[in-house]
């Protein structure tokens, strides 16, 4: 199951940008690669959760959709 908040994966706010997100994005590989933790399972599961929030949230037309999602989301609850 995938995460629901990508942007706290990240350790960013949902206003952050761009550039923002990448430089984030970068620390965390940086703290999790798996070259660097060999044999660590769970550097490496976390490294899979950053890496699959950053593909959505560093892309900007996959970020407007999960945060139009997110949106919908919330207002259906509320």
């Amino acid at each position: 199951m995938p995460d629901k908040d990508l942007y706290g994966v990240l350790g960013v706010s949902p206003s952050a940008s761009q550039e923002q997100i990448r430089s984030q994005y970068r620390v965390l590989v940086k703290k999790y690669h798996p070259d660097l933790h060999p044999g660590d399972a769970s550097a490496a599961l976390m490294m899979e959760r950053v890496n699959a929030a950053y593909d959505i949230v560093g892309n900007s037309e996959e970020r407007k959709q999960y945060d139009a999602e997110i949106s919908a989301s919330s207002q259906s609850r509320g």
